[in-house]
């Protein structure tokens, strides 16, 4: 097998770089941006919580519609590592999902009948998940008003978890199971929570991306990973770690820039307002590649 050293491959979170927290869509524009990275054979890898039917729904189908080349394959890891396939111009391939880092059924159930009983005014029980139990706000709710019951329900889940001996933890609080171990977590975002196994994560999703890469024959000679969040970081984190050259990019800095080995990009850093954040600072990014790529 030929080895392909491409000058970078994309590893992108979706929810905030690609998709808007509000509309939970990708703009025409996006679309076609990474169309043409991968016309200039950039691997694209997407990197999620989300499920497989949220990326064919917002990234694949509209791909697929407006022209994706001859040849190219694009890489989705989802629910943070637990489930992932390959889209080519002729479809979606198989679906793999890790059955061991699957929450159990049961479990899921009691969710599902909590959210219907005491929260379907301001979120929805996500049936697409096929590993993760995730729920996430109406979009015609108020931001603020959402949160104040993510802060409920998120005591509620703990609860739930603890009737089924499955020890959690959630941010600070750590609750083990009569065993001692704690081996889920409740995660929550500004739109969302996910209940999930604690290994599941970026840097899961990362680990994948580079096997799926190696499988085609191809090592990039760098990486972008992109993110919203604190816990994206974990995608160059485990890059870093495994020796691999990466520059991270946060579209939404607010929370707080951390100390790193490798470089960490901004908006900032395209002579960008502090304003332009989430999908708009995602989409600058990927122009800039593509500008960089043209010189």
């Amino acid at each position: 097998m030929t080895l392909l050293q491409p000058p970078l491959a994309l590893l992108l979170d979706v929810d905030g770089p690609l998709a808007s927290p509000v509309t939970r869509q990708v703009t025409p524009g996006i679309i076609a941006d990474l169309i043409d990275l991968v016309r200039r054979n950039i691997p694209v890898v997407f990197n999620t919580g989300r499920s497989d039917a949220f990326i064919t729904e917002q990234l694949m189908r509209p791909m697929l519609e407006a022209g994706l080349p001859d040849g190219s394959v694009v890489h989705a890891i989802c629910e943070k590592g637990a489930v992932w396939f390959s889209f080519t111009p002729s479809g979606p391939g198989p679906i793999h999902v890790d059955r061991e880092l699957a929450m159990p059924t049961a479990f899921g159930d009691d969710i599902r009948e909590l959210v219907a009983r005491s929260y379907a005014d301001h979120m929805f029980f996500d049936e697409t998940k096929r590993a993760m139990v995730s729920v996430e706000q109406h979009i015609e709710v108020e931001s603020g008003s959402y949160l104040a019951e993510q802060v409920k329900f998120d005591d509620d889940a703990l609860a739930l978890l603890a009737t089924h001996d499955l020890g959690a933890t959630r941010l600070e609080h750590r609750a083990p199971a009569s065993s001692g171990s704690v081996d889920y977590r409740v995660d929550p975002s500004i739109i969302s929570t996910d209940i999930e196994s604690v290994r599941l994560g970026k840097d899961l999703g990362a680990s994948r991306a580079v096997e799926l890469l190696a499988v085609q024959g191809i090592v990039p000679q760098s990486w972008r990973t992109v993110g919203d969040s604190r816990t994206d970081y974990a995608m160059a984190d485990w890059l870093h770690h495994h020796d691999h050259h990466v520059i991270h990019v946060d579209v939404r800095p607010a929370d707080g820039v951390p100390s790193k080995p490798y470089t960490i990009q901004t908006a900032a850093d395209l002579n960008l307002g502090e304003g332009v954040v989430n999908d708009f600072s995602g989409a600058a990014f990927l122009q800039h590649w593509l500008d960089e790529l043209a010189r």
